[in-house]
């Protein structure tokens, strides 16, 4: 207890002399420290709505930036002074967590008004006027810019002019779409933006050496009344070759292409010739036929940039290649306008060993690990193929409580070949975009034993396509897809729970399912860093519908139809995943997500499999619950909390909103609220109140909570503390229970939930 109040004791100490330490004390003398700039809008035309944002666009022009702050406290600049030493821990503590003093010596006043000056000009602003000045008050000082900005000039017409060459009838054709628009006020962005995008389509349509400094807008502001007309033409100085449409000549593959100095093979002696590509594979390690179904690129196609950025990127997908270098060189002749391509690839090491070592803990207290130790070999049949085994084991466990003892262990196996193209029986064809597509066969079996509970196998084979459209969209589907799992060992401990809680018999039945899945995935945020936009991942599952068609079984009738000995799984499962991103700051970001999943048996099932049923709760879940204990619907299980707390359902729906915060560095803050339930498809006597009806929304669970997150880019530890707000269990007007919380022991020990995990949420 000692040692516990004399370090809260030292904490408050140190929060006391930061706050009281004075953000002057290492000022020179004749100097002052300062404080920001505050820029003022004189003009009284501007509405006020638009000086404010002129105000927001201005003010992160001037330099230098002020020392940051934290809740409005110069922490770093509070450290910096607080450790003055000039060596040892104190030194060190300094210079990595402080922040010495700006100073008003660096400001440079002149610099700033001419950077906001120029601003504004470049914002239609040609008659703006900056004046700036300081002031200093007890060794602070601060800077202030008076703008006066005028009338903005906008545009009053836009024209594509030039000569009849085919460069500029070319820059005419983009004329439909361009940025440029009458009415608009006058921006040197948008003119910069419009260059790029006649300069794209351009480099789409062959002009291989065009140039967006080739593009002149000329602008006339003498027309008056604030007006300016926009003429967009090609400079008179731009080089002969902008101007040619180039073709697509040779193109040569080299294959062993090393990038350490001297060793650089790039003799063209030896090239295969395989369908209009040279592959230049001297040790014949690949077949050619790989790089014809890679190119994007045909000889005697026009360039354009899409194809060549293609090209690239469908030999980097491979994974075969670790560096991809690519150049264009002109043919040397007069007749016509082509280009040599030439593509230098390094390859990555043909065959690699990966070990995986990886723990995790979970609110119900039990701790465990695993280790994963792969092979691959790539380029396995010469053509990109990639053979892959992993063996895999694991467990988890509790030292101590009531689950102690009640271990479980995991250990598997999982072959997979790997295809760079669409392997379909009597067809031929492949995809375009920067992805190659990919055919894979997986078989896997695993063996799942929880200790004085049952021990599962399972045996699994898949074969499946994974394409994708763009960065952003991608399609995964396995025509086939077979799963059978069996019990090999229940102890009657196991049997005598199943007896008092039935649906523990679903986790033991022998399952077979034999069907087929289809995925879809749209995305525009690629990472987790605050933007705005949005994730969609939906799909649908079926199994046993062609089985049940030829059989037709029926489990109602009782007519359950057999394979291998066991009743195979007849059911169709749909599954959407939404997700929204809303930056509501610099660094903040709004997140949010709908789950929505619905599994209907049929035929010759009266309910999911166990593995396809849906849970909810837990730390990716609805966070103020223990994983999978909530539901189905209103109704509450003996055991709740217990080792056997598992209470799946056939429709899942779970909404979820969190607010996620920047505190420092790579710590961020977050405020969350989950809601969700499951529910069952067919009455279930044993379990009153699990049945979906259209009184869903009075049945929804749900918790709120704050959390920390650790950002380190490669990796991302979440802390989570959440307390349940709505438990559906209880009667209907007693649901809400806000009113209960009360800081104390007990409902601590009841309430409060923990969460450690990897990653985001979502």
């Amino acid at each position: 207890m000692k040692t516990f109040s004399s370090y809260y004791l030292w904490l408050a100490l140190s929060i006391i002399l930061l706050y009281s330490c004075s953000s002057t004390k290492t000022v020179p003398a004749g100097d002052a420290l300062y404080t920001g700039a505050k820029i003022t809008i004189k003009d009284k035309e501007e509405s006020r709505k638009k000086r404010k944002a002129l105000t927001k666009q201005l003010g992160p022009l001037t330099r230098p930036e002020p020392n940051q702050k934290i809740l409005g406290i110069p922490l770093k600049l509070n450290i910096y002074n607080a450790f003055q030493a000039k060596k040892g821990p104190g030194k060190w503590i300094r210079e990595k967590f402080g922040q010495p003093p700006v100073l008003l010596s660096s400001v440079n006043l002149n610099h700033n008004v001419q950077v906001l000056n120029n601003y504004l000009i470049n914002k239609g602003y040609f008659n703006a006027k900056v004046e700036g000045d300081t002031t200093v008050k007890r060794k602070k000082a601060s800077a202030e810019y008076a703008v006066t900005t005028g009338a903005q000039y906008h545009v009053q017409k836009v024209e594509f002019k030039g000569d009849s060459s085919v460069l500029q009838q070319a820059v005419r054709e983009t004329m439909p779409k361009t940025l440029l628009k009458p009415n608009d006020p006058f921006d040197l962005q948008v003119i910069t933006n419009e260059r790029l995008r006649i300069d794209n389509y351009l480099k789409e349509h062959g002009f291989y050496f065009f140039n967006p400094d080739f593009i002149l807008v000329k602008a006339d502001t003498t027309i008056g009344k604030n007006k300016v007309d926009l003429f967009v033409t090609v400079k008179p100085t731009t080089p002969q070759d902008a101007g040619k449409v180039y073709r697509i000549n040779d193109v040569f593959i080299f294959t062993g292409f090393n990038l350490e100095p001297g060793q650089m093979d790039t003799s063209k002696a030896g090239a295969t010739f395989y369908k209009g590509y040279y592959v230049v594979d001297r040790r014949k390690i690949f077949k050619p036929k790989l790089f014809q179904q890679s190119m994007a690129f045909n000889p005697g196609d026009v360039y354009n940039r899409t194809d060549h950025n293609a090209s690239i990127s469908r030999l980097i997908s491979m994974n075969i290649f670790k560096f991809v270098k690519n150049r264009f060189e002109v043919v040397p002749r007069t007749d016509s306008a082509q280009l040599n391509a030439f593509y230098y690839l390094t390859r990555m090491p043909k065959k690699s060993l990966r070990l995986e070592v990886n723990g995790n803990t979970k609110s119900n207290n039990l701790t465990g690990s695993n280790i994963t130790l792969g092979w691959r070999n790539r380029n396995a049949l010469r053509g990109g193929e990639q053979f892959a085994i992993k063996a895999s084991a694991g467990f988890e466990v509790q030292y101590s409580g009531q689950f102690r003892g009640y271990n479980t262990f995991r250990y598997g196996i999982e072959p997979s070949f790997s295809f760079p193209r669409f392997l379909v029986p009597f067809f031929n064809f492949n995809t375009k975009g920067g992805f190659l597509p990919r055919t894979t066969i997986t078989l896997g079996y695993d063996v799942l034993q929880r200790q004085k509970l049952y021990t599962m196998n399972s045996f699994r084979i898949s074969y499946g396509y994974n394409w994708k459209e763009s960065l952003e969209k991608e399609h995964e589907l396995n025509p086939i897809s077979i799963n059978y799992v069996r019990p090999v060992n229940i102890t009657p401990e196991y049997t005598d729970s199943a007896m008092h809680n039935p649906s523990l018999y679903n986790a033991t039945d022998t399952q077979f399912i034999i069907g087929s899945n289809y995925q879809y995935t749209y995305t525009n945020v690629l990472n987790y860093k605050p933007v705005n936009g949005f994730y969609l991942n939906a799909g649908i599952d079926l199994s046993g519908n062609i089985a049940g068609l030829i059989t037709g079984a029926n489990v109602k009738k009782g007519d359950t139809v057999k394979m291998l000995g066991t009743p195979f799984s007849q059911y169709t499962r749909l599954h959407g995943d939404f997700r929204f991103y809303r930056k509501v700051g610099e660094k903040t970001v709004w997140a949010n997500r709908i789950y929505a999943g619905i599994g209907l048996p049929y035929g010759n099932s009266y309910q999911l499999p166990y593995v396809k049923q849906f849970f909810s709760g837990g730390n990716n879940s609805i966070r103020a619950f223990r994983s999978r204990s909530v539901g189905p619907g209103t109704y509450e299980p003996v055991d709740k909390d217990g080792l056997l707390a598992e209470q799946p359902g056939d429709i899942k729906l779970e909404l979820n909103t969190e607010l996620r915060i920047p505190l420092v560095s790579i710590l961020q803050g977050a405020v969350f609220v989950d809601a969700g339930n499951v529910w069952l498809y067919t009455d279930d006597q044993n379990k009153p109140g699990a049945l979906f009806s259209g009184k869903f929304y009075k049945e929804l669970a749900a918790g709120a909570g704050v959390g920390l997150r650790f950002d380190l880019s490669f990796l991302v530890l979440r802390l989570d503390l959440a307390f349940p707000i709505r438990k559906p269990w209880l009667p209907e007007g007693e649901r809400w229970v806000i009113n209960q919380i009360k800081w104390n022991s007990e409902w601590r020990k009841e309430n409060l939930i923990f969460n450690l995990a990897i990653g985001y949420p979502f």
